[in-house]
């Protein structure tokens, strides 16, 4: 029996340093007030297969699986032809957020992980945060951290000036 929870225990530490490894050591946080209820903006944003919709860099989108179901990819293609997959590890439509990983992609990050969620921000307003920790891969932490931060800025930008029509 002792030994069983030697084990048990060791294999539990192991778990745990696995998950901690794989979070990155950066964290980007980008958030914009925007028009709409939570429930409105949401229509824009939460659809994971959606990002084409109303990010600027995104061409296209593709989806294997179902699009509010942990274990769906993505693959983004962007205007100039790159791809990007991510895979969703957690959605709630109700709570307006969902989280993601990069599996492949010629961004300078690796151990990415992404959470879009959004919140009321009264008078018709809903916070949107978009929020990121990852490592640097092929260019320095700052490069790193100014590439993703461009990358929410400008969704965050048109999502913004979309729902303001």
């Amino acid at each position: 029996m002792n030994a069983f929870r030697t084990f048990v225990a060791g294999t539990s530490l192991m778990l745990i340093a696995t998950f901690s490894v794989a979070a990155g050591k950066l964290s980007v946080e980008r958030e914009a007030t925007v028009d709409g209820s939570p429930d409105t903006v949401w229509k824009l944003v939460g659809d994971f297969n959606g990002l084409d919709v109303w990010h600027p860099a995104v061409a296209s989108s593709t989806m294997k699986g179902a699009g509010i179901k942990a274990g769906a990819t993505r693959t983004l293609t962007l205007g100039n032809g790159a791809k990007i997959e991510e895979k969703l590890t957690a959605y709630s439509g109700v709570k307006h957020t969902y989280t993601y990983t990069i599996l492949s992609s010629p961004l300078p990050v690796k151990n990415y992980v992404a959470t879009l969620a959004l919140s009321p921000a009264g008078e018709g307003k809903t916070l949107v945060k978009w929020s990121s920790t990852f490592d640097a891969s092929g260019a320095s932490d700052e490069e790193a951290k100014k590439v993703i931060i461009g990358i929410y800025e400008g969704g965050l930008e048109r999502a913004s000036s979309t729902l303001k029509k």
